[in-house]
């Protein structure tokens, strides 16, 4: 019986994935976590991971996080629990949030919560690996996100195909293929209502964005857009590890320093910076680190340069600082 080819593409992708993870000592099983919202990309990949740890070894534990943002979710989870079992998945575990935005949005404060479950199941087991199900119609949705949000060179790097534990095992699997993989290996898959709620961006880039692009330029423009984004990846790495080091050598952080650095370094030592001062990712845009290089390349006296995440960039005594915003008075 010849393999479904949509079945074959997921299971290639978990397979290289695997193949690339570190060795464990042979006397201990190594334990890949899979994260499973019960839609057709991570119930293919669950099932495909299932079926290539038969022949790697390893155990697979799937986890479902019940966000609480939707009508029936609760029951929605239950019944992920279920389809994980029946995969036949080693272990399982499903995880309640309070999702809080904090002035993040729902997405964002979401996404935050799930990854922290990831984060505590996969310590909990010991695992080598928490593989997402991103799917190249995800990263193409994700760069154009970026450009719209004006992030520079950062914005058409995309996601990373790994980092951490996290792997994303199928960013060159077309959503339409674990749709396909699914039905071809009789698998019931859920289509979150979030996904076509046009409240939020990514669903109004999936549903009106991405198919105009696709009848003007011709097909595959999913297909180009994480292609970009796969070969600048490489070169924003290098960067952002430049700045990094930078960030880590530089206490504290002058602007005589900062001046003499590269501008493509010094933008992202600024970012940098204010990210681990409590500066919102998702928010942080390329007018707000021009504003922040101000202070060290265009410096008049500016008071601050305010920042997402009730936060402000200042220069001091000829240092760049972060320090909170002052919480504004209720109106009486």
């Amino acid at each position: 019986m010849t393999l479904d080819p949509a079945v074959a593409a997921v299971r290639l992708g978990v397979r290289r994935t695997l193949g690339e993870l570190p060795p464990v000592p042979d006397d201990v099983q190594r334990v890949v976590v899979v994260a499973c919202s019960g839609g057709a990309d991570s119930l293919s990949l669950l099932a495909a991971t299932v079926f290539e740890a038969r022949a790697s070894g390893d155990r697979v534990v799937g986890a479902t996080v019940d966000h609480g943002l939707q009508e029936g979710s609760r029951e929605q989870a239950a019944r992920v629990l279920e389809q994980m079992r029946a995969l036949g998945v080693d272990e399982t575990y499903g995880v309640a949030v309070t999702v809080e935005g904090a002035g993040r949005g729902p997405e964002a404060a979401a996404r935050e919560a799930r990854y922290a479950v990831l984060a505590q199941v996969a310590d909990r087991v010991g695992a080598s690996a928490i593989l997402l199900g991103h799917t190249l119609d995800d990263q193409a949705e994700t760069v154009l996100m970026g450009l719209a949000r004006g992030s520079g060179g950062r914005s058409i790097a995309g996601m990373r195909r790994g980092f951490d534990l996290y792997r994303r095992p199928l960013l060159d699997v077309r959503r339409a293929q674990t749709e396909a993989a699914c039905r071809a290996e009789g698998i019931d898959f859920w289509s979150d209502p979030h996904n076509v709620d046009p409240r939020f961006l990514r669903a109004r880039v999936r549903r009106d964005v991405l198919p105009v692009l696709e009848r003007e330029l011709g097909p595959g423009v999913a297909e180009t857009l994480a292609r970009t984004a796969d070969s600048l990846r490489t070169d924003m790495e290098a960067l952002d590890e430049l700045a990094e080091n930078h960030l880590e050598s530089a206490t504290p952080l002058t602007a005589s320093a900062l001046g003499a650095l590269p501008t493509a370094v010094r933008r992202r030592v600024l970012r940098l910076a204010a990210l681990r001062a409590g500066a919102l990712d998702a928010e942080l845009s390329h007018s707000h680190v021009v504003g922040m290089e101000q202070l060290v390349t265009g410096w008049r006296g500016q008071r601050w340069i305010d920042l997402p995440g009730h936060l402000r960039a200042l220069r001091r005594d000829g240092t760049v600082l972060f320090e909170p915003a002052p919480s504004r008075p209720n109106a009486d």
